[in-house]
């Protein structure tokens, strides 16, 4: 018998709630975290609003050390452990203090980039002839795969330790390695994610693209808008999102909650041939990332209850949803749910992925579709193609049995991730 893989555990912390139960209350609220962000504005980008998790001290130490807080400018890491010690709390396990390693457990988290504060800090001081003051940690928090190892030395982790990097599909992408691998029967279970830095060194390529809100400075919450004929581009956002994907056996021989059932899914490439480029999507390889992640599921297009698609606010979501109708076969009433978490989040990149399949599991599991912020000029492009009530403006509260992921980033790379309500 085919081995099925089962969610057991997650973790959060995105910019409108850090941990599940705030994260949770603010998705069925629509409550957003996008907010002015007064650095922003002093260094005169033309998007002032961001969102940025929020931390205080106090939620710091209890993940690290103050030895391990003295210089530490990595967001981005500390985002990132945040949401996979919580996922792993979540799924029922214990963090060991044993010699031996965990060798059934390892982590697949992914970066777009790390400490990029700290690079900075580190050129101006080895300009400044004082590259002794640079610090023992700086070498771990501005290495690609810092957030890896940092979360395999927390949880003693003695399985593949690694970090991938995918622009916007990383999140996503690590889900389906972390599957691949639990498949195999190379590992029972993986802490999979992404994070993503915040900050004016991260957004500042973004801003000078012109590819981010700037007409909404003065009401941030309304900035992002996915999907409405109003928007003005993305806003640029940050955070991390954790799942504990495991092996079914595992999880019901320890008793472990099981939020959702992972399907797998499909990535693929457009090569940027085409239509497609570094910072424009293939529409072909979008459409047959789609169609093959339901093949390789093994589920037809009518049996998908809901989306939650990439949808960036940007001049290119009417392309995505018409590259989902073309791809699943559905147009008008036929179409599923569709909504995108960008609208209260902005765009957090590299972690938007993990993020935005945490919110999907958690729709699948509490029974509700969050609804579409900002969206109540529905663009026109979009209307032609899709029921407007299939958009929906609230929450809706209701059980669905399937819900699509997808993710699509620069170098026209594109992944599609499908979860099941879990029935054993």
């Amino acid at each position: 018998m085919s081995k099925r893989i089962v969610i057991t555990g997650l973790g959060v912390a995105a910019p409108n709630g850090v941990g599940i139960p705030a994260f949770t209350h603010a998705l069925k609220n629509g409550i957003s975290g996008i907010q002015h962000d007064p650095q922003l504005q002093e260094l005169q980008f033309s998007c002032q609003i961001a969102g940025t998790p929020p931390l205080t001290e106090e939620l710091k130490a209890m993940y690290f050390t103050e030895l391990e807080l003295r210089g530490f400018g990595s967001t981005g890491i500390l985002y990132g452990v945040i949401a996979g010690i919580e996922a792993w709390k979540n799924s029922g396990l214990p963090i060991e203090t044993n010699e031996e390693p965990d060798w059934d457990s390892g982590t697949i988290f992914g970066a777009g980039t790390s400490g990029i504060d700290k690079f900075r800090e580190s050129i101006y001081k080895i300009d400044e002839l004082q590259v002794r003051k640079l610090g023992s940690t700086v070498v771990a928090q501005t290495m690609n795969s810092g957030i890896s190892a940092y979360l395999g030395g927390k949880l003693g982790l003695g399985n593949q330790v690694t970090t991938n990097s995918s622009a916007c599909a990383t999140g996503t992408e690590a889900l389906l390695m972390a599957y691949d691998r639990i498949k195999a029967g190379h590992a029972k279970r993986m802490l999979v994610g992404s994070t993503s830095d915040s900050g004016p060194y991260i957004w500042g390529g973004f801003d000078a693209l012109r590819v981010c809100s700037s007409k909404y400075n003065d009401n941030p919450e309304q900035g992002s808008r996915p999907m409405s004929n109003t928007a003005a581009g993305f806003v640029p956002g940050s955070g991390a999102g954790a799942l504990l994907v495991e092996d079914l056996d595992s999880a019901l021989e320890r008793g472990a909650p099981i939020y959702a059932e992972l399907l797998g899914g499909n990535v693929n490439s457009g090569g940027q041939r085409g239509t497609g480029s570094m910072t424009a999507p293939n529409s072909t390889a979008v459409q047959h990332c789609i169609s093959t992640a339901l093949k390789n599921a093994g589920i037809k297009s009518n049996e998908i209850d809901a989306i939650n698609g990439h949808l960036t606010a940007t001049t290119k979501d009417s392309l995505e949803i018409e590259n989902w109708t073309k791809a699943l076969g559905l147009k008008g009433n036929d179409f599923p749910y569709i909504n995108s978490l960008k609208s209260l989040t902005g765009h957090c990149l590299a972690a938007a992925g993990s993020v935005e399949s945490v919110a999907a599991v958690l729709q699948l599991h509490e029974g509700f579709i969050f609804g579409n912020t900002n969206c109540d000029d529905l663009h026109t492009e979009i209307t032609a193609l899709i029921d407007p009530a299939k958009i929906p403006l609230k929450t809706i509260y209701k059980d669905i049995d399937i819900i699509a992921k997808a993710s699509f980033g620069f170098g026209d790379v594109n992944t599609c991730v499908l979860f099941k309500k879990f029935k054993n």
